[in-house]
């Protein structure tokens, strides 16, 4: 009754999928444009998530 290896990383992107599209609602970003980060990460879960953490919206709030 072992834990499959594809599970947990499935589990992991369905985690780091929800953490994104928190941060994408959370950021300073125009609806649109929310919008359409939120359906590339929905669509491609993996790769969406590569492409918005180098290339996605930044957080609303500023530094120092």
């Amino acid at each position: 009754m072992g834990i499959e290896v594809g599970g947990i990383f499935g589990l992991l992107v369905l985690i780091c999928d929800i953490w994104a599209i928190i941060h994408i609602a959370q950021s300073s970003a125009s609806a649109g444009a929310k919008a359409l980060w939120i359906v590339l990460v929905l669509l491609l879960p993996v790769l969406g998530l590569i492409i918005w953490f180098f290339a996605g919206p930044r957080s609303g709030k500023s530094a120092g």
